[in-house]
């Protein structure tokens, strides 16, 4: 058995399925274009690739074990209304087919720091929406529920909100090991943000949403060794973040090591810089804790941009001066950097798809169009492998 981790194509966009090695399937993001449904438009269509590694339950609806929504960026949760069922499990249409979440993780900071100044997407509100029937709906029976109306909460609300939820409470800086209501043998995951509001907050860190992005780190069991791929994911979170998980972990820097890093926010300066590279272009200066927090690799560890081509332009994002950093980060590790938008090939890129094995993960070929193999170094600490 291995465990499997597939990033799809989604231009300037998060969208990624976790296949543990127990055979639970986590999804982080979703962003689905309409486009895709015009068979005369080439935007990839990713809810069949998704629907094709999906499974079905006894009662024949396809289903995701967990879904987590980042943040409510549209590019992030594009296509919930269309392609999941939400409300309650008995409203679930085999008509429509929708697939079916058993679990949401969702966290609160998240949409009430987005919700004071920034207007949802219809998406972004329907998810909201949802984990709000469910965790009512765990308050209303006081404790278990059933798949489809699980919720588990990622980190504190403000003023205790959320104090009477510690059943399906994760605080950040935690590890768990649970996924819909169980506990799952094959993954450790921490939760490193968002973290709760303080004073020290300003105002500006106070109300952005790109500040609010969960960020996780997955230990994943393959083939039957532990800890054999580290996951590390982050949404959008911006440099202030990144900032502050150095300065708080600096003497836990293991917490942010990863063998697969999905870069945060497309491949954006603003995940490095306070300063403008449209503006400032190569005088623009990287912040070092920032640089620090994301540097944290393991041998070989791939550098995976969720964005779209990567041009050397004023663009941003993605910028091709963050690109430089993480490829000189790579490449002190042995490893290498790739944009999912480019591969194999600008013209015809497909979804990324990782396999972590005993020795490690690597980058699966799926075509021979594909390149082989990730450069000439590897995935974790093992030479890497053809798919």
């Amino acid at each position: 058995m291995v465990a499997r981790i597939s990033v799809f194509v989604v231009g300037n966009g998060d969208m990624a399925l976790i296949e543990l090695e127990s055979g639970r399937k986590i999804l982080i993001d979703t962003n689905i274009r309409s486009a895709a449904d015009d068979p005369d438009d080439d935007t990839p269509d990713v809810a069949a690739e998704l629907r094709n590694r999906l499974t079905r339950d006894p009662q024949g609806r396809l289903y995701v074990d967990a879904l987590l929504v980042s943040h409510p960026d549209q590019d992030h949760c594009r296509g919930l209304r269309r392609h999941f069922h939400l409300g309650p499990p008995g409203e679930w249409s085999k008509t429509a087919d929708k697939i079916f979440i058993r679990e949401l993780w969702s966290s609160p900071m998240v949409f009430r720091r987005a919700s004071s100044q920034h207007v949802l997407c219809d998406d972004a509100k329907a998810f909201n929406t949802e984990a709000r029937r469910r965790v009512a709906r765990f308050r209303e029976i006081g404790g278990s529920v059933g798949e489809g109306d699980r919720i588990l909460i990622l980190g504190e609300d403000e003023n205790g909100k959320t104090d009477d939820l510690t059943a399906i409470l994760i605080k950040t800086d935690d590890t768990f090991s649970r996924v819909n209501g169980e506990y799952d043998y094959s993954m450790t995951t921490r939760l490193l943000a968002p973290r709760p509001k303080s004073d020290d907050d300003d105002e500006e860190e106070r109300r952005s949403k790109n500040h609010s992005s969960t960020i996780l780190r997955f230990s994943l069991l393959g083939g039957g060794k532990a800890d054999a791929g580290r996951f590390l994911t982050g949404g959008d979170a911006e440099v202030a973040i990144w900032e502050r998980l150095w300065n708080d972990h600096e003497v836990n820097a293991d917490w942010l090591s990863y063998d697969i890093l999905l870069v945060p926010h497309h491949c954006s300066w603003h995940s490095l810089s306070y300063d403008s590279w449209s503006e400032l272009g190569e005088d623009a200066e990287v912040s070092p804790e920032a640089r620090k927090a994301l540097s944290q690799t393991r041998k070989g560890a791939v550098i995976v941009a969720s964005s779209n081509p990567i041009k050397d332009d004023d663009n941003d994002p993605p910028c091709i001066r963050a690109k430089r950093e993480y490829e000189d980060i790579a490449k002190d590790a042995s490893g290498s950097f790739k944009c999912v938008g480019e591969y194999p090939t600008e013209k015809n890129p497909e979804t990324m798809e990782f396999e972590i094995g005993a020795d490690g993960p690597r980058l699966k070929s799926k075509s021979m169009k594909a390149t082989a193999i990730i450069g000439a170094g590897s995935v974790g600490s093992q030479p890497l492998g053809h798919g």
